[in-house]
């Protein structure tokens, strides 16, 4: 199979009719679906899959080498970085359970190979086409594309492991491989596009709508704020420092509205939006629910814009995910309440019903929480899982666009799974009660983590503080938790055991 990119005229490919909403060409999707075929099981068949190949794997999770990798993974942080200094600490060196096969989204076919047609070409063949272009001692692994090994990492328990070689890589990808589509996203209340590169690789593309240092009105209903492609960005690094590890990565970029967008989309709808603003800059507002329109437009400078670059989680057709309701999804309604916000006993019922009834699900679900009450994130409506893994796996922390959007006032509500089912996982309090402290400042490695970012400095210092203000609140909430339970293990799910 050959895959070449677009060197055709630009102008003539917006003559190709692609519906409104395509995350990209069927004959492409189709090429697309069949690489993570080629390479995996599907999710009906793993146990039939090959063995992976353990020399290509061994650079994920449990394997030999993890101490190299470390090493290669910390290269980006200088001496006396609180972050580098934060993720070796015991409470962020607890091991994961044995991943097993059945605990992998995918099973590798290790004699599947990928690689680049030729140097410096964008042509990829694979299977037997790829055996004679194989370097000395490389494995079949080792061809495959950053966002492919990202996909093939992903199991039960976490997107990707604490000290992930992959990760510098596949977030440089994300902002400078060479973008040949731009399509619409469907479904959404405001702007996203769907990226493609060279080797299949796709992103979610956010573009900016506010500055650094703007906040939502105060007037604003939580469903009608703006999504902030900067927020995206914080939210993904925020997730990772508190251990979480359920967005997938996530990197600022700098588009080139025309060359990147405008002359190479194929979806008509959004060609017909774009226009030459007075000032001589290009703009386009696509179609959706909110904010796209003239007024709203996106503008370059003159045809630069910022935005975020979200790595794509695997086709639904490969694995499948589940949506499910948030028990304490918010009424969307201008004047009626939730049921959670009426009912001090609320979070009693939901503890009877499934899947809250067992396990660790309501545990994430609050983690969750916490996570969206440091950003101020007000719109989380529904969350996700890997369908494969059933109720025993991790909860998917995506569309992250609606936080960091205040930093001068908290939205207490947002803690109300905490507040009210009084359960943190053991884990999770212990570290937010390391970020609290000087050493380990919250506030200090998420913006030691945002520099490294291409659009730093990502959030304004005031976002910034509000993040040790917000997480003090936390702590005293679980601490009035504490006082009423009487006994520490009633509130603190021990998940850590003897590690700490």
């Amino acid at each position: 199979m050959i895959w070449r990119s677009c060197g055709c005229n630009t102008k003539a490919s917006k003559a190709v009719s692609v519906p409104s909403g395509s995350p990209m060409p069927a004959s492409l999707k189709k090429l697309s679906l069949r690489i993570l075929q080629d390479f995996s099981g599907s999710n009906g068949s793993l146990e039939k899959s090959s063995q992976p190949e353990r020399a290509g794997l061994h650079t994920r999770t449990g394997e030999p080498g993890v101490q190299q990798q470390h090493e290669e993974a910390n290269a980006g942080w200088t001496k006396g970085s609180k972050l580098a200094a934060l993720f070796e600490h015991p409470l962020y060196n607890i091991p994961v359970p044995e991943v097993t096969e059945k605990d992998k989204l995918f099973v590798v076919n290790p004699k599947e190979k990928f690689s680049l047609h030729s140097s410096g070409s964008d042509k990829w063949v694979s299977s037997s086409k790829a055996e004679t272009l194989l370097p000395t001692g490389k494995t079949t692994y080792d061809t495959y594309p950053t966002w492919l090994k990202f996909h093939i990492g992903i199991n039960r328990y976490e997107l990707y492991p604490r000290r992930d070689p992959l990760l510098p890589t596949l977030l440089r990808d994300l902002a400078t491989q060479r973008i040949i589509s731009s399509v619409q996203k469907s479904g959404g209340t405001q702007l996203k596009l769907i990226m493609t590169f060279p080797n299949y690789g796709q992103a979610l593309f956010k573009p900016m709508k506010q500055t650094r240092d703007q906040e939502t009105p105060i007037d604003f209903f939580y469903f009608s704020d703006f999504e902030r492609h900067n927020a995206e960005i914080a939210a993904f690094h925020l997730d990772r420092i508190l251990d979480f590890r359920r967005i997938p990565p996530v990197s600022g970029r700098l588009v080139n509205i025309t060359k990147e967008i405008w002359d190479i989309t194929t979806d008509k709808k959004l060609a017909k939006t774009f226009f030459i603003s007075p000032a001589g800059n290009v703009c386009f507002y696509g179609e959706c629910s909110y904010y796209c329109s003239t007024e709203h437009a996106l503008c370059g400078k003159p045809d630069r814009l910022e935005g975020s670059m979200a790595a794509l989680l695997p086709d639904k057709t490969l694995a499948k995910r589940r949506s499910w309701r948030s028990p304490w999804r918010r009424s969307y309604h201008k004047s009626k309440k939730a049921e959670w916000e009426l009912n001090p006993n609320y979070c009693a019922q939901v503890r009877e019903t499934p899947p809250y009834d067992r396990g660790h699900r309501l545990l994430d679900l609050i983690d969750m929480a916490i996570l969206d009450f440091l950003m101020g994130n007000m719109d989380r409506h529904h969350y996700e899982t890997f369908e494969k893994f059933g109720n025993d796996t991790f909860l998917l922390h995506l569309d992250n666009g609606r936080g960091f959007g205040t930093h001068s006032r908290d939205e207490p509500s947002i803690l109300a799974p905490l507040q009210q089912c009084c359960s943190i996982k053991k884990s999770t309090y212990l570290r937010l009660q390391l970020l609290a402290t000087q050493p380990y400042r919250l506030s200090d490695v998420l913006r030691e983590a945002l520099a490294t970012d291409p659009l730093a400095p990502v959030l304004a210092e005031p976002h910034l503080q509000a993040l040790d203000r917000r997480l003090g609140k936390v702590l005293v909430v679980v601490g009035h938790c504490l006082a009423r339970a009487g006994h520490q293990e009633k509130v603190l799910v021990d998940d850590v055991g003897s590690w700490v």
